[in-house]
């Protein structure tokens, strides 16, 4: 029992639920964008492949957090997701304009906000989603996780560990080229040229819900 409990918050079980959280806020964020404003968004936030990497750390995020609670009632639940989710959201924020010089989300306008980073509503959906979480959603993931075969589990987390690595590192050398740009300065080699053909300011401000500027 005490080996099975490691094993539902293991790294092989925490790096599928990070491509599969990715995966799913794409798509879902996507949807939403075109049914609600009827405009594709490319809401990835690498610009290679349908990964939005802050759901995919949010369902891991989730999963480690909220696993030795998920006995609990729904009130405790709530706050804790509440304060947590809160936390993680304004510390993703804050690493974005880190790395990245900007945020993807701003809630100034929002009731009840911190800098632009958290909210109340958000913080209030962030505890209803740790409910529906770890006590609906998570345990028929793992379920579908486990019957990975093992072995072709992890080759395929080799690779997808090498692929992400290399698109966050061209990700974040498309945003700086593309700042750069926007400031006339010349490409200096053929791949800054192919950063201009390719991953350029339009590119990127429709990638990052219209926020990059």
């Amino acid at each position: 029992m005490k080996s099975s409990k490691k094993q539902k918050v293991g790294f092989y079980n925490m790096f599928w639920l990070f491509i599969f959280g990715s995966i799913f806020g794409w798509v879902y964020e996507v949807l939403f964008s075109l049914l609600v404003h009827n405009e594709f968004i490319n809401h990835s936030a690498l610009v290679l492949g349908p990964f939005n990497i802050c759901y995919g750390i949010c369902a891991c995020a989730l999963t480690f957090l909220l696993y030795r609670y998920k006995d609990k009632g729904n009130i405790p639940l709530f706050f804790i997701s509440f304060f947590l989710g809160s936390l993680l959201e304004y510390v993703m924020s804050w690493g974005m304009e880190l790395v990245l010089g900007f945020s993807a989300w701003d809630y100034s306008n929002m009731f009840l906000n911190i800098n632009g980073r958290v909210c109340l509503v958000m913080s209030c959906l962030w505890g209803l989603l740790g409910i529906v979480w770890i006590k609906f959603i998570y345990p028929p993931i793992e379920k579908l996780i486990n019957k990975i075969p093992r072995n072709v589990g992890n080759k395929l987390i080799i690779f997808l560990s090498v692929f992400l690595v290399f698109d966050l590192l061209l990700t974040v050398s498309a945003v700086i080229r593309a700042k750069e740009k926007e400031k006339g300065i010349e490409p200096r080699n053929a791949y800054e040229e192919f950063l201009d053909k390719t991953f350029n300011k339009d590119y990127l401000y429709n990638m990052f819900n219209n926020s990059w500027s």
